[in-house]
């Protein structure tokens, strides 16, 4: 319960931080935004079948738009000078991984349940389909934010850490983006479950593994 405490306490740091500038939400909303809309006109145009593309669509304009959030994770504290202040807090620093984490995938689940409804309208998806990919869009954002936090937290300290974040994360989250596309297929195509329960199962082991190592070698990132 006092850890718990603290990591809430980071969390809310974080979300009023992003109340009063409303900077990266704002820049996320508007890029998912964009890519759901550029998509859905070019498929009306060219794709003869517009649905079989959405899951692929989702996903690119989750992960693209989450990458913004994860790039400012650290970036607000480090210009301000107050990284070295966070990291020398009497805490220890799995909590702060834990509570930037939870705070990334806030932002990025904020952005999902904007987005999802938009998409469902857009690529004609049923709205049976909304609560299940709303499910999968959960631990899809788990699995990013986890690694996501970790690579943030390395690359701030770079020049080029705007272009290393997304260099070092994209190879890694491969599994989290690909399952998550069938299990969206599988939502959209209503095929039974047992024909996407490998990829839930994918889902769910990377979102535990990853998590728990970024948990772990959290503290020796921010060290060097």
């Amino acid at each position: 319960m006092h850890h718990l405490r603290k990591i809430l306490a980071i969390v809310a740091k974080d979300l009023a931080a992003e109340l009063r500038t409303r900077e990266m939400l704002g820049a996320m909303f508007v890029f998912a935004l964009l890519v759901i809309f550029i998509f859905n006109f070019a498929f009306e145009l060219r794709a003869e079948n517009q649905r079989a593309l959405a899951p692929g669509v989702l996903w690119v304009a989750i992960t693209f738009s989450g990458m913004l959030g994860l790039s400012r994770s650290f970036i607000r504290e480090k210009d301000r000078g107050s990284l070295e202040g966070l990291l020398l807090a009497p805490v220890d620093r799995g909590v702060i991984f834990l509570g930037k984490m939870l705070g990334n995938a806030l932002f990025i689940a904020v952005i999902d349940f904007i987005v999802l409804p938009v998409f469902v309208v857009l690529f004609n998806i049923p709205v049976t389909a909304l609560p299940p990919l709303a499910v999968i869009a959960v631990l899809g954002t788990i699995g990013l934010s986890g690694v996501g936090t970790l690579f943030s937290a390395m690359a701030v300290h770079t020049r080029a850490r705007e272009v290393l974040l997304p260099v070092l994360l994209f190879p890694l989250i491969v599994p989290v983006i690909l399952s998550a596309v069938k299990l969206s297929a599988a939502v959209i195509d209503n095929l039974p479950f047992a024909e996407a329960q490998q990829w839930l199962s994918l889902l769910l082991a990377f979102d535990i593994v990853f998590a728990v190592l970024s948990f772990l070698f959290f503290d020796y990132v921010v060290e060097e």
